[in-house]
């Protein structure tokens, strides 16, 4: 298999992911259930993240990294409709996969940081333990989260939104979403040169679509 066919499967997988995202969502909303809205629509709304980067900044994300994207949404939407449950191991797989594209994040943003700021220069040491302290505590902002809204659905009573399964659960969760900052830390970040160039581009301004630079040249000065 050559990369150009390669790359064709990955963008094959890549887009019909996304459409049973879009599925599972429209299926959450004819239940009419909040709960199962809420886990459907964010993972389908980040899923829809290389779609936007494409139309808004006409730049495509590599096939690797749009894959990779895509598939952290679709497991944890997945999960939702009864996998966690039923397999312990899941939810734990699902958060190693979502931490390793929030390092990259992380990743996208030191070095959007440094390539801004001529006086800010970070050892690769200190970048290695920003992108793994930034994927932590993102995870643990997304578990305080769960854990209240599981708390407020006792209080109230009804369903929790987010779906929590104890401490230990919580625990292996960031143990997880560590591991695959790590990996990414370590092997990974230039999975995530196609998305700093896409931030570089919004903090400098210069995000506009190439059509609508044509189209703004061609208008006549007032």
């Amino acid at each position: 298999m050559t990369e150009l066919d390669l790359g064709r499967a990955l963008r094959l997988a890549t887009y019909a992911m996304q459409l049973a995202l879009g599925a599972i969502t429209a299926y959450a909303v004819f239940q009419a259930s909040a709960g199962m809205v809420v886990n459907a629509g964010l993972p389908f709304l980040i899923a829809l993240f290389p779609l936007y980067v494409r139309y808004r900044y006409d730049n495509q994300l590599s096939p690797v990294l749009s894959l990779w994207i895509v598939t952290a949404a679709f497991l944890h939407a997945v999960g939702m409709l009864g996998l966690y449950r039923t397999y312990g191991w899941y939810d734990q797989i699902a958060h190693g996969v979502s931490g390793a594209v929030v390092a990259g994040v992380g990743y996208a943003l030191v070095r959007v940081i440094e390539n801004e700021y001529e006086s800010v220069e970070i050892p690769p040491n200190l970048r290695f333990v920003f992108i793994v302290v930034f994927a932590g505590a993102l995870g643990v902002i997304w578990e305080v989260a769960e854990f209240t809204l599981s708390e407020l659905a006792v209080i109230f009573g009804g369903k929790p939104l987010l779906a929590q399964f104890g401490l230990g659960d919580v625990v292996l969760d960031m143990l997880f979403s560590i591991a695959g900052a790590v990996l990414v830390a370590i092997w990974g970040t230039r999975y995530f040169d196609g998305l700093r160039s896409v931030v570089d581009r919004h903090v400098d301004g210069t995000g506009e679509r190439a059509a609508d630079r044509d189209d703004s040249a061609d208008r006549p000065a007032d």
